[in-house]
């Protein structure tokens, strides 16, 4: 009773100063360093723990009904991603094993060189992350390049940075993804212009983000092999010492991630051209749904597994069941983190710093980059920072002097910039790749922060030269 009564009143004072969001910010940073950093607990309890605190100290959550809220929270973020993340752990599980993983690797290989992988990498996630969300294109993409640093002894912190970073931009740059296409939508932006401008801007952005920046942290920071997602050091270098004709051939390697992005596309393709009223709609948006796709990628994968293993039925079944145990606290993690970056919206974190920024003098492209970076930083969704930011910037839209799919591409940027605790896609790398979270901090953590701060100053530059208005 008088803890609740103490928090009604610290609410109320809060309320009255204006300052609440604030306060409930600084909250929840404190809690997670503190918990996170200092006492290093578990990354579910810290953040569970941080979200109960955020909530506690905003007045608009009601005391009693702050670990409901956060729990609600955490039961709509699973629902998005459990799926998804059990199947990629089957995925990643079963590639590995049934070395269908090392096959792709090597089929790379013999492309572009053994010194070329990353570049391999990079495309992949760049091409794939326009249709699919990139969290399944990691999902897919992470255990080739696990196989590809259990190869060849070393660059890892390259490919996580190269597949990483590629897939963000397009994810956040080029529609139809969910996010650019909410802004082309609010903003009133030409579609095709808008994927064009995506494209343009985008590619120098990965450039420098991925590659560039991979090369130079690759240098200075080497990452072990770690077990992760169910399969472990000596399981992944054990298939580098099997002959290639003893290995799944390239296609049956490559179905399950061709098999996930073929229905995703077809979905995606079929919304974007026929719109949701075309009867085949219903069928492809069934198929197309990332917890159905990526199921079928993971059966795809398993029966190469059991196709290339002599296991019994009841061990085969078992090897599956530890690469979901593990999946689960993958899954659980993500979920917490995306809970807590809720219990910050929650909060009026992110429009709080919204409306701060929204009157600061600078330019249209700029100014829309700083509340969408601002919003992204403080809450951890770059959907809502696009959302958030899109429909401020709309009244102003028809003021810009150049196409408007500049103005989508530094909304996208400013969105897409610093994912740290309080985005779920920071667990997913964090947890799939097998990083530390200082490995995080340094490769993911400051690839995003120059996918911003270069995603905006190639909006700049090319709405400069070639302003398409």
């Amino acid at each position: 009773m008088v803890i609740e009564y103490a928090g009604t009143m610290f609410g109320q004072i809060l309320q009255v100063s204006g300052q609440a969001p604030l306060v409930s910010l600084v909250a929840g940073v404190l809690a997670i360093i503190l918990l996170l950093v200092v006492l290093d607990l578990p990354a579910f309890v810290s953040l569970v723990i941080a979200g109960f605190t955020v909530g506690i100290v905003t007045p608009s959550v009601v005391f009693a009904d702050v670990p409901g809220e956060f729990a609600t929270a955490f039961g709509e973020k699973m629902a998005d991603i459990g799926i998804p993340i059990l199947m990629a752990a089957i995925i990643g599980k079963a590639m590995v094993e049934s070395g269908a993983a090392n096959r792709i690797v090597r089929a790379f290989t013999s492309i572009f060189g053994d010194e070329n992988t990353e570049i391999s990498l990079f495309s992949s996630s760049f091409v794939m992350s326009i249709p699919v969300f990139f969290d399944n294109v990691f999902y897919l993409l992470a255990p080739l390049a696990r196989a590809a640093r259990s190869r060849d002894g070393q660059n890892y912190a390259l490919y996580i940075v190269a597949v990483g970073a590629a897939g963000v931009v397009t994810h956040g740059f080029v529609p139809p993804t969910p996010g650019p296409l909410l802004a082309v939508k609010e903003l009133g932006a030409n579609l095709g212009s808008t994927i064009l401008v995506g494209v343009l801007v985008g590619l120098p952005t990965a450039l420098v983000s991925g590659l560039g920046y991979g090369y130079w942290i690759n240098r200075r920071l080497e990452i072990p092999l770690r077990d992760a997602m169910g399969t472990t050091v000596d399981e992944l270098e054990s298939q580098n010492q099997i002959p290639t004709r003893r290995l799944p051939g390239v296609l049956e390697s490559l179905l399950p991630i061709l098999l996930a992005i073929l229905l995703v596309t077809a979905d995606t393709t079929v919304q974007t051209v026929f719109g949701s009223d075309l009867a085949v709609g219903g069928v492809t948006g069934f198929f197309g749904d990332p917890n159905v796709a990526l199921t079928a990628a993971a059966l795809a994968a398993a029966l190469t597994y059991y196709r290339m293993s002599d296991l019994e039925n009841e061990t085969f079944s078992d090897e599956l069941t530890e690469a979901l145990k593990s999946g689960g606290n993958i899954a659980a993690i993500t979920a917490a983190g995306g809970a807590f970056g809720v219990m910050l919206q929650a909060a009026g974190a992110g429009e709080y710093i919204a409306g701060s920024l929204e009157g600061i003098g600078l330019g249209l492209l700029v100014t829309a980059w700083v509340i969408a970076a601002g919003v992204r930083v403080v809450q951890g969704s770059a959907t809502v920072a696009i959302v958030t930011t899109a429909g401020i910037m709309a009244p102003l839209a028809s003021g810009l002097e150049v196409n408007v799919a500049y103005l989508v591409m530094s909304i996208g940027a400013g969105a897409s910039f610093c994912s740290w605790y309080n985005d779920s896609g920071f667990w997913i790398v964090k947890e799939i790749g097998g990083l530390t979270q200082a490995e995080t901090l340094k490769t993911w953590t400051v690839a995003t922060i120059l996918i911003g701060l270069t995603g905006l100053l190639s909006t700049l530059i090319f709405s400069t030269i070639l302003p398409l208005s």
